[in-house]
């Protein structure tokens, strides 16, 4: 496998721009939302939202996640909420997701957090990775999605 490299958009600012196209391009959100998010990952004013992308030997994005407060869901209370989780297809089936979702638990846990939340249709390889399906949740739209939970302690 070629090399890659994981980077906490909070300390990699360089990145900034292009990790708020590439995530915009694989999840049809605007880019200014990303941008705001990570603008605010990146002031630390607060721990939530955080940002990470994996870069490939020639630091093109291949892979990266959000962890913000709330993933567009009903429940407000539930949070913070792993997203916009996204591997490239040619570097799928390699890992890189679990890869990329130990860090971000590691990271929730030297935060201080103790739960990590997470809407999603992909059961199978989150409950392989240790969640638990917690309750059904209603997004924005009003359609009903799985709601996932990982205890970090």
């Amino acid at each position: 496998m070629q090399a890659i490299m994981l980077k906490k958009l909070q300390h990699n600012t360089q990145f900034a721009q292009q990790a708020a196209k590439w995530f915009s391009t694989k999840w049809g959100i605007p880019q200014k939302e990303y941008e705001n998010s990570i603008n605010q990952c990146i002031s630390q004013k607060s721990y939530i939202p955080q940002w990470y992308i994996i870069v490939n030997e020639n630091n093109e994005i291949i892979a990266g996640a959000g962890v913000i407060e709330n993933d567009f869901h009903e429940y407000k209370h539930l949070t913070p909420n792993l997203c916009a989780l996204f591997v490239e297809k040619e570097y799928r089936k390699k890992g890189i997701a679990k890869y990329i979702l130990d860090f971000v638990i590691k990271d929730m846990k030297d935060i201080g957090f103790q739960k990590l939340y997470l809407v999603t249709d992909h059961t199978e390889f989150y409950e392989k990775c240790g969640w638990k399906f917690l309750c059904m949740v209603k997004d924005n739209e009003g359609i009903s999605e799985r709601m996932y939970v990982f205890d970090i302690i």
